[in-house]
């Protein structure tokens, strides 16, 4: 049988999602505590692979079994076996066809920043600190040029693997409560670094070092060297993976860390004027 797992980590004391040769990592974590419950060897694979120091509110994986236990069993029994830093929250029986990544028809992306003087020490692992002051309104303006299918060339890591650069941004939400700056950024499918290079380019805008208009530019050139830097990876979380409904999985509650998220509507938000139809799952990498 196949069995649908939702993750929550903080990744700062891993090397990332991926399996890597003598490093740890949030994949490692999770099959050898599935293994226990299951009494032999698990191969999970994952939604998105998330890098060093990022983490997840809710990344999504699957595994085979052949073993048999209640749904409750495998989140406790793999509970117990993992680090604090990483826990799932909930276990689902899923058909055959599923694929935790090919199956996807969206992921969504939260980044956080903490805008104020002083450099953070209780939330240093969790947030990207900006100790300019950075304005939202032009951010969300020049976050309208990105929304749609793209060459995203200009924010993506030199190292990405992706066949194409080509992705569509459904939704980039930017809002703002007392120091914090919240990113949401919805799309089919991201490149490597895509995200980070996304913030870092529309932070230029806020802190008022490049106009708004920079950012359709860069977007236009297809090269990296246009965009802006590439924001810390502590700020980033994989929040939401939407699949299609008749997988029955849970819908996930982004908004899960009250501490780091508040709930506040929207100060400023960029979004498309339609709505964009949903990709075939081929096309998800």
């Amino acid at each position: 049988m196949r069995i649908a797992v939702g993750v929550e980590y903080a990744g700062g004391r891993y090397a990332g999602w991926q399996r890597q040769d003598g490093l740890p990592t949030i994949q490692d974590e999770l099959e050898r505590a599935l293994a226990a419950v299951a009494a032999h060897p698990v191969s999970a694979a994952g939604a998105g692979r998330t890098d060093a120091g990022v983490h997840a509110l809710e990344q999504v994986a699957h595994f085979d079994t052949g073993s048999e236990r209640p749904l409750r069993g495998w989140v406790l029994g793999a509970n117990v076996e993992l680090p604090s830093d990483i826990a799932v929250r909930w276990a689902a029986h899923v058909p055959d066809d599923f694929h935790a990544r090919r199956s996807a028809l969206s992921r969504t992306y939260c980044y956080l920043v903490l805008n104020r003087r002083t450099r953070p020490a209780l939330a240093r692992e969790r947030v990207a600190f900006v100790h300019e002051p950075v304005s939202v309104p032009p951010m969300a303006e020049a976050a309208r040029a990105l929304l749609g299918r793209h060459d995203f060339s200009a924010f993506r890591a030199a190292e990405c693997q992706s066949p194409t650069p080509v992705r569509e941004l459904k939704d980039l939400t930017i809002r703002a409560s007392g120091e914090l700056i919240e990113f949401w950024v919805t799309a089919d499918a991201f490149l490597h670094h895509m995200v980070r290079n996304l913030v870092g380019t529309l932070l230029e805008v806020g802190t008022g070092a490049r106009p708004a208009g920079w950012v359709a530019a860069a977007l236009e050139s297809r090269d990296r060297r246009a965009a802006g830097p590439t924001a810390p990876a502590q700020g980033l979380y994989l929040a939401r993976v939407r699949y299609p409904e008749a997988y029955g999985l849970p819908v996930a509650e982004a908004a899960t860390v009250s501490a780091m998220i508040p709930r506040e509507p929207p100060l400023s938000t960029a979004r498309p004027a339609e709505r964009w139809p949903d990709p075939p799952a081929e096309d998800a990498p």
